[in-house]
């Protein structure tokens, strides 16, 4: 037995560290609290052994194979692995054979995990859908696809899809601390990491756990140890290991706010070539894309406002397109929007509108609503009348009549001569000539 186990220990170093440090237990799982959170129909159907057939989606490094592990394990069933690009009919037929005879020998139930099932055809289907409905096995499957549109619907009708999403930068550093100090990482070497090396690390890796541990393995295993015999991975180190320039970027610090200001604001002095690069600089460093596309609807109003209003519009489509395909291709996304806004015709009149008539509301005093304009919807529909006082506009030449609005003469917008607030702002004045003057109070 003692040979056993020293082959068992060398064969399991022999692997690499991501294989060694996959999750033995759901605490282990980081990162996809939304589906295993302690109160989650996944986590109760795990943990009760009232598992049935289950598509995990998400990108690569997320944890699919881990978590079909995990569940195995937890539920104590036999874990059977194959994939939807190799496993044919006969590989199939034999894996239900196996997992019959356990059954009724043993009564040990299977788990038949299946990566990249969206490959599945309609004859693989055919081979394993009435086992997995009669019990032989439980089907988990893996993709990269969206299951909705790239998974044949006999399979999806009888599973319930679960996606897992890229992991946060504070999940991946955890568990590469993790591999630092367990046993079947790097415990028991005298290893040390900076903070930053790690999260630049997990910057880089952009949500993939396992590019995240073969980076570190990669930098632990190259890198000399010091005087003290301690192997010290330092933030070069780091770089070196993801072939990924480490940029003076803190995401919590000047770093971070600093070029986010220098985004703005050159986006904001017309620069589309400025706005270009401090764009680069965040995507690179491992931005949120997200965060820049926020940014992106803020300015869109704030700096460009009716100057071109189709500005706001193209902002809020950026920011859905991004949040939709995602990285990588997200930043094409986000450069489109940057060179349009930098570009535009630019007004603050509307940002210093609201600004205004805010003040005004906070600091003065509280102005009735005029009579006429109160909501008298039931008394009208009750008259057939139009409420009293109140001049429907559109009974009038160009849809416009002198009425009071409000009780107050004060001006807050003041369109600029930019762009289509030039349009604007000549329509406004011929409205504004034709009140008359009225004093408000």
């Amino acid at each position: 037995m003692d040979l056993f186990d020293r082959r068992g220990n060398e064969e399991r170093g022999a692997l690499p560290l991501a294989a060694r440090m996959r999750p033995r237990t759901l605490d282990e799982i980081e990162g996809q609290d939304h589906i295993l959170g302690p109160d989650r129909l996944l986590t109760r159907a795990i943990q009760a052994d009232r598992l049935g057939s289950v598509i995990l989606y998400g990108p690569p490094g997320a944890g699919k194979t881990s978590l079909a592990e995990v569940i195995a394990a937890v539920t104590r069933r036999t874990f059977e692995r194959t994939s939807g690009v190799t496993a044919n009919v006969a590989i199939l037929r034999s894996v239900i054979d196996r997992a019959r005879s356990r059954r009724e020998s043993t009564g040990q139930p299977t788990i038949l995990f299946v990566d990249e099932i969206h490959r599945f055809n309609k004859a693989q289907q055919d081979v394993l859908l009435p086992h997995v409905e009669e019990g032989v096995v439980t089907l988990i499957g893996a993709t990269t696809h969206n299951p909705m549109f790239f998974i044949n619907t006999p399979l999806t009708s009888r599973s319930l899809v679960f996606e897992l999403r890229s992991l946060p930068e504070d999940a991946l550093v955890r568990i590469l601390s993790r591999a630092m100090t367990d046993g079947r990482g790097f415990g028991g070497m005298k290893v040390e990491a900076d903070p930053a090396a790690l999260g630049h690390l997990a910057r880089t890796a952009d949500g993939d756990a396992r590019r995240a541990l073969n980076a570190l393995e990669v930098a632990v295993l190259t890198t000399a140890p010091d005087g003290d015999g301690v192997v010290r991975i330092t933030p070069q180190a780091a770089a070196d290991s993801i072939q990924k320039k480490l940029l003076a970027y803190d995401h919590d610090e000047d770093g971070h706010y600093d070029t986010i200001s220098a985004f703005i604001k050159s986006m904001r002095g017309s620069d589309p070539d400025a706005a270009l690069y401090w764009l680069a600089k965040m995507l690179y460093a491992g931005e949120d894309p997200r965060f820049v596309a926020r940014r992106l609807v803020i300015l869109a109003s704030e700096d460009i406002g009716n100057a071109d209003p189709r500005a706001l519009t193209l902002a809020v489509s950026a920011m859905q397109a991004v949040d939709f395909v995602g990285m990588p291709e997200a930043r094409i996304v986000l450069g489109q929007a940057t060179a349009y806004l930098a570009t535009a015709p630019k007004s603050n009149a509307a940002y210093a509108a609201i600004s205004a008539a805010e003040k005004d509301v906070s600091e003065g005093r509280s102005l009735p609503v005029p009579e006429h304009l109160k909501n008298v919807h039931l008394r009208t529909a009750e008259s057939g009348e139009p409420a009293p006082g109140y001049r429907y506009p559109h009974d009038f030449s160009g849809h416009f009549v002198d009425q009071e609005y409000a009780p107050t003469s004060a001006r807050y917008y003041e369109p600029s001569d930019q762009g289509y607030e030039e349009v604007i702002a000549k329509r406004l004045a011929r409205w504004r000539a034709a009140r008359g003057g009225r004093d408000g109070v």
